[in-house]
């Protein structure tokens, strides 16, 4: 999952960068409101943990004018402010959540999870499709109950497949989503995911999953249930 990260305090925001990184998220960072409206903008989020308290522009304006401009990516906001307005005031902006500093990261990864398993219309943790089954808590992912590993970016594209079972999903959108602004977007490494989960995870070919469609991208199989 790709995630914007908007922190002025360079400490905070490098200890969380770290966290996440190793939660599987790619994390684009920014330290101001200015820059982080300009990548809310320009690039696909699929999360952003925003502080209120930020220089140039205050991270309220910041969520009010992504969601003016149609962003409707989930926004958890964060605050060392104790005043109940702030919070209110952050969430009538657009905001889906809310932390207060100091906060521990665990919790705010597990709100992270939440926010996008509600944003993709999944109530658990576990996301199942046939004989698959991937957990975004653990990142276990399953095959027939059985456990397969995946490198780290082999897991964020299944797992964006998963969160978007049944849909024609580009190499484009896939690697803006695994990877930050600065990787080559022509690049053709997509493919030899594709390939290596295809090898991992249907070894026999006995589901074909993943069904490439010719100049559109990948879809994964939406098995019944």
């Amino acid at each position: 999952m790709r995630l914007l990260l908007v922190e002025d305090d360079q400490a905070l925001q490098q200890e969380l960068q770290q966290q996440l990184l190793l939660q599987n998220y790619s994390v684009d960072v920014a330290s101001d409101g200015e820059i982080a409206l300009f990548q809310g903008l320009e690039y696909d989020y699929d999360i952003a943990v925003i502080d209120l308290g930020l220089p140039k522009i205050d991270g309220t304006t910041v969520v009010k004018t992504l969601r003016e401009k149609g962003r409707d990516f989930p926004v958890l906001i964060l605050t060392a402010r104790d005043r109940w307005q702030d919070k209110v005031a952050g969430l009538d902006a657009g905001a889906d959540d809310y932390l207060t500093k100091p906060f521990h990261v665990e919790e705010l990864i597990s709100r992270l999870n939440a926010l996008i398993r509600r944003s993709a219309g999944k109530a658990s943790t576990t996301i199942n499709n046939g004989p698959y089954s991937l957990d975004i808590a653990t990142s276990q992912v399953l095959v027939e109950q059985v456990s397969v590993s995946l490198s780290a970016h082999e897991f964020k594209v299944f797992k964006y497949l998963m969160l978007h079972v049944g849909e024609v999903v580009s190499k484009t959108t896939l690697t803006e989503h695994i990877y930050d602004q600065d990787f080559d977007l022509d690049s053709n490494v997509i493919e030899v995911f594709i390939r290596r989960l295809r090898k991992k995870l249907d070894p026999d070919g006995k589901y074909n999953f993943i069904e490439t469609k010719r100049g559109q991208g990948y879809r994964l199989i939406n098995f019944p249930i």
